[in-house]
């Protein structure tokens, strides 16, 4: 039996609903992938590979870069460091406000936790308008450090958020694409 691809074995494990969160969009849910250990253990090896040499720690964004990031980490003996939305750490903190199609948002960073002179890896689930992980990037970059890569478990290229993120850096890592 041929073995799958890792992008494909990640499709399979993707669920697809309809019309969530509003009428029109098919919302690609991740949460199966967690029912298989094998599969997350390959996942998480394969960002590892990815980063290995190239990254000094790892910016996960709340909350779903949080759950392959810390592993991402861990598989690579690095810091892992938290990206909040607003209001969710205690001082002193870094903050970065954004554009959403309706409104703004803040993400944070506790002070310190990001050093000048890092070669950042920033981590989220799905890589969608870009807005949320290129937001991230400039907080990094005030921070004094360099985003060296970005990785998503997906990327919604119909969204073209690679456009946004280029900016930062180059290496935008997705293991499946839409």
């Amino acid at each position: 039996m041929k073995e799958l691809s890792l992008s494909k074995e990640i499709d399979l494990h993707v669920d697809r609903v309809q019309d969530f969160p509003i009428e029109g969009v098919q919302y690609k849910d991740i949460s199966p992938i967690f029912l298989n250990p094998e599969l997350c253990t390959k996942i998480v090896k394969k960002f590892a590979e990815l980063s290995k040499g190239k990254v000094d720690a790892v910016c996960g964004i709340e909350s779903r870069g949080y759950l392959f990031g810390v592993q991402i980490a861990r598989e690579l003996n690095l810091p892992f460091i938290l990206v909040r939305k607003a209001g969710k750490l205690p001082p002193p903190i870094i903050s970065q406000e954004y554009d959403l199609e309706y409104g703004k948002a803040i993400i944070e960073v506790k002070k310190g936790h990001i050093q000048p002179g890092q070669r950042i890896l920033i981590h989220d689930d799905v890589l969608a308008t870009g807005g949320t992980a290129a937001a991230c990037a400039k907080l990094v970059e005030n921070c004094g450090a360099l985003v060296s890569q970005f990785s998503f478990l997906i990327g919604l290229s119909f969204l073209n958020g690679i456009g946004e993120l280029k900016n930062h850096t180059q290496d935008i890592q997705l293991l499946l694409e839409y």
